[in-house]
């Protein structure tokens, strides 16, 4: 039966033929596997994710985690999940071998992923933090402190979460307040409480450990001042045994929109409620340097950013596929020139409207799982680098990336979810049927790991600077390298060549002068529109890559594919032009606003 998860077909052409994913078999880092044991593991995710994820998504959702003030209860089909993705070693699947990992591909580790994600988003949530946390630690944290905690993590004993948010403080991580004062025997005594923490209490596993933002006292201010620590839900024995309960506790759960089977959760730390040793606070342990906190937890939240990204194009992936099968299978009304009443009724997706909301749809979301794909790819560059000038590139681009891999799957995705409903008609809305709950469920993303504002400040304010503008001068290259090629080939793609010459073009033109003009509040007031622009520039680019790996190639997969870049490009592209002309008026709508006119 064909799967209504994701395209497997899709895949392919995105990994093998477009990526070109087995030529990494080449490389030293990637020499044990091949494009045979790449698709095995695609096989296995798919099964894996049909037949323990997808059957309890409905349930989860309906039946949330509770919490009666000592105990967290789940639904026992989320752990039996969780046991079967940790008995078919797939927590550490692209991390290295010596720490026990199996070192695929990221690309092909995200591409498995995302079988999980579109079958039941939540309970996937558990592993995709469990997998981040366990791949900071390898390489920030001490031997002793990876075989205590990874590899529990790695075998599904352990499970990992990130603590960054507070109350008060929200994204600004600069005014955490949760303190952690060094002990005698090297340990820090934690203190503080910290908000919106996904699968941070449960029963699931023998451990939870939480990565811990915190300020050791005397420290700088501000983000400079931060550290990061391991706090276990239990401490550990030097033997590996589970000792006493840290001084951890629920303050509450959260309670969602979407993802509800995932638990989130208020933590307070040393709140006197556990204290292991009978002394305050819970027992922390120092991650690499003191104050280096953010720089080790960038790493984390990077990756979770692009699994946010990731997330979204499958819950909008997978809400594409099943409003497709609906207009197939949904007979309603007659074409528009249809004059006998008495004729049998067509297939909704016979209707010039329907088709529209399923290309778009089609156009959104492999648009996306293409960048995502490449975006692992980068990574995979980085870890198999043959020289320093690949390494800095590789490294350029996926910064200059990840906003986008970020927010761009998260509000585009979403909208497909959307279309999804519409396509459903009255029947969308209603629980009966998947879409619904799949708009819940991605609608979170724009806010998970930064929401779009933070995230076209992050692009805009640093990315595109950085190092004298050198990731947004590498973007243009290989932008310029698949305009060269698609010119190169000519007939259908000289179209789409010539738009992103002019739009790439006059991005770069419009990003000087806003620079040139000094004037960095309008600038910065207006990042989320420079975010969306640049973001569909980039998504038009994934397109005439797309096109390049289809040209010459027949069949109704390419035609396909050669029609949803048609509408990319003549629908999606054009929007950019307003958005630029804004831009560079250097607009301050926003920025005159005051309080008292709303």
């Amino acid at each position: 039966m064909k799967s209504d998860l994701l395209s497997r077909r899709d895949l392919d052409f995105l990994l093998f033929e477009w990526l070109g994913i087995d030529e990494l078999t080449k490389r030293e880092r990637f020499a044990d596997h091949s494009a045979e044991t790449f698709s095995d593991v695609l096989d296995l995710c798919e099964e894996l994710a049909t037949h323990y994820f997808a059957p309890h998504n409905k349930r989860s959702d309906a039946n949330e985690p509770t919490f009666d003030g000592s105990t967290v209860t789940v639904i026992p089909e989320v752990k039996e999940a969780l046991d079967a993705f940790a008995a078919a070693d797939l927590i550490g699947l692209s991390m290295d071998q010596r720490f026990g990992g199996s070192q695929l591909p990221m690309a092909v580790a995200q591409a498995g992923f995302a079988y999980f994600a579109a079958a039941n988003v939540a309970t996937s949530g558990y592993v995709m933090l469990t997998t981040a946390n366990a791949n900071l630690l390898t390489k920030f944290g001490t031997a002793e402190q990876i075989a205590t905690f990874v590899t529990p993590m790695l075998s599904g004993r352990f499970s990992g979460t990130m603590a960054l948010s507070e109350t008060q403080a929200g994204s600004s991580l600069a005014d955490i307040l949760t303190r952690a004062e060094p002990q005698e025997d090297g340990s820090y005594r934690l203190f503080g409480s910290k908000m919106w923490i996904s699968g941070a209490e449960h029963e699931m596993t023998d451990n939870i450990v939480n990565l811990v933002l915190a300020k050791i006292p005397g420290g700088p201010a501000g983000t400079k001042g931060i550290s990061l620590f391991i706090v276990p839900k239990f401490l550990v024995g030097d033997d590996g045994s589970i000792g006493e309960r840290n001084d951890v506790a629920l303050a509450g759960l959260n309670h969602k929109m979407g993802q509800r089977g995932i638990t989130n959760t208020v933590l307070n730390f040393g709140d006197g409620t556990h204290r292991p040793g009978g002394q305050p606070g819970a027992v922390g342990y120092l991650i690499g340097e003191p104050h280096r906190g953010i720089t080790y937890m960038f790493h984390m939240m990077n990756e979770a950013r692009l699994g946010v990204g990731m997330g979204a194009v499958a819950l909008g992936y997978t809400g594409y596929l099943k409003s497709l099968e609906y207009a197939r299978s949904r007979p309603q009304g007659r074409p528009a020139t249809a004059k006998d009443p008495s004729t049998p009724q067509v297939p909704i997706i016979e209707h010039p409207d329907v088709k529209r909301m399923l290309l778009a749809q089609k156009a959104y979301v492999e648009g996306a799982l293409a960048l995502e794909l490449y975006c692992g790819r980068l990574v995979d560059w980085q870890h198999s680098a043959e020289s320093d000038d690949e390494l800095q590139r590789s490294t350029d681009l996926l910064d200059i990336l990840t906003p986008v891999g970020k927010s761009w799957p998260s509000q585009w995705c979403l909208e497909a979810n959307s279309l999804a409903i519409q396509v459903h008609g009255g029947y969308g809305y209603t629980r009966e049927y998947d879409v619904e709950q799949l708009y819940r469920d991605n609608r979170l993303n724009p806010i998970h790991e930064g929401t779009h504002g933070i995230q076209s400040l992050d692009l805009l304010g640093r990315k595109v600077i950085q190092r004298g503008g050198a990731s947004l001068a590498e973007l243009g290259r290989v932008i310029a390298t698949t305009i060269a090629e698609a010119n190169a080939a000519g007939g259908e793609l000289t179209e789409p060549a010539a738009a992103l010459t002019a739009a790439w073009s006059r991005l770069v033109s419009v990003t000087a002068g806003m620079f040139a003009s000094g004037d960095i509040d309008a600038a910065l007031a207006n990042s989320v529109v420079y975010l969306e622009a640049f973001g569909h520039l980039v998504i038009a680019w994934i397109w005439l890559e797309q096109l390049c790996a289809a040209h010459g190639k027949t069949g109704d997969f390419y035609d396909g594919k050669r029609q949803a870049a048609q509408y990319f490009f003549r629908y999606e592209l054009p929007k950019t032009g307003p958005q630029l002309d804004l831009l560079e008026r250097l607009d301050h709508t926003t920025l005159e606003m005051r309080d008292a006119w709303f």
